[in-house]
């Protein structure tokens, strides 16, 4: 259950282009390159064209997520080249975990951070790509520009939003600077959260969403945890989501939040956060549905065990519909 905070000041349009650099990237290639990943990871790489992108988790045996990418072919074929874009904080022991199971496969997994530019790209400056790239496409769509890439993710405050990848040292995207802050906010805003180090190993997929977004084919072979992810889809036994929310205090990545019914135990963690243009704070929590059902104003607080009451956070409505609602 999500409500729409109408006190929250409204934003106008949000146009640029922000340098990612808390993403980081992994290459993966060669001839079995799809199909290491695609025991690997949740979304079906086998399907993934030169056309499109997928969000994806890498999971661990009890369906944690370790980490999470926006994948992507840059080129098919005989010796085919896949790039994973993760949080930087989270790549090299990422790129160690996956490097484990490769085994006698085909692929070559490398960090190639330093070979690649990311830029965010949003508003006005996303539109005149766009009108290059033949019209506004879904999420999780991709273009081609010679050698960069553009990845169309979800939108953030009504704002469309995109990822460019260049090889390093070619011209980024034309566009006005955007401060990194407000391409965070969107990200917040957009309802899905990237795993980064605080939140390693803390959710199942479907605790964030992934689901509903895209993140999950259930119709997919075997990966790391995947029985738990599809019990938890299957079984009726999805008692945690990710919730947008709104509060006047600075959240942490990783903080627990708390209901007033239960100071003792929390209800949820943080999954991102982000300081709101206009005031305030916006995140994306995890939470008990059974605490975000009863949160009447006041209820849910910032906090940790023992200690006093933080900041209310109040709930707003997520961008998307859930899975079980569609």
């Amino acid at each position: 259950m999500t409500r729409t905070d109408t006190a929250i000041p409204a934003t106008s349009e949000i146009s640029g282009v922000a340098p990612l650099t808390h993403f980081g990237v992994i290459r993966v290639a060669g001839a079995e390159a799809v199909k290491f990943l695609q025991g690997q990871l949740t979304q079906d790489v086998a399907l993934l064209g030169l056309s499109e992108a997928h969000l994806a988790a890498f999971c661990n045996a009890k369906g944690r997520m370790q980490a999470s990418f926006v994948v992507f072919k840059r080129m098919a074929g005989a010796d085919e080249e896949i790039l994973l874009v993760c949080s930087r904080d989270i790549l090299a022991a990422t790129l160690k975990r996956l490097s484990m199971f490769v085994l006698r496969a085909k692929a070559r997994l490398s960090d190639a951070s330093d070979e690649f530019a990311l830029y965010g790209v949003t508003g006005g400056a996303l539109d005149a790509i766009e009108s290059i790239a033949s019209g506004a496409r879904p999420a999780w769509a991709k273009v081609d520009f010679d050698a960069a890439n553009l990845v169309f993710l979800y939108p953030g405050a009504g704002q469309p939003r995109a990822l460019w990848c260049a090889p390093a040292g070619a011209e980024p995207p034309a566009g006005a600077p955007l401060d990194l802050g407000l391409w965070h906010w969107l990200s917040v805003q957009s309802g899905i959260a990237m795993i980064t180090q605080p939140i390693f190993e803390a959710f199942v997929p479907q605790m964030l969403n992934y689901e509903s977004v895209g993140g999950v084919n259930f119709k997919k072979g075997c990966y790391p945890g995947q029985e738990i992810v599809a019990r938890s889809q299957f079984r009726g036994t999805l008692k945690r989501r990710a919730y947008l929310m709104h509060t006047a205090a600075a959240p942490v990545v990783g903080q627990e939040v708390f209901h007033a019914s239960d100071t003792e135990q929390p209800c949820g963690m943080v999954a991102a956060a982000a300081a709101h243009p206009s005031g305030g704070f916006d995140a994306i929590v995890s939470m008990q549905t059974s605490a975000a059902a009863n949160s009447a104003q006041g209820q849910l607080t910032l906090g940790s065990v023992g200690s006093a009451p933080g900041a209310a956070l109040t709930l707003l409505s997520l961008p998307y519909a859930l899975l079980e609602d569609i």
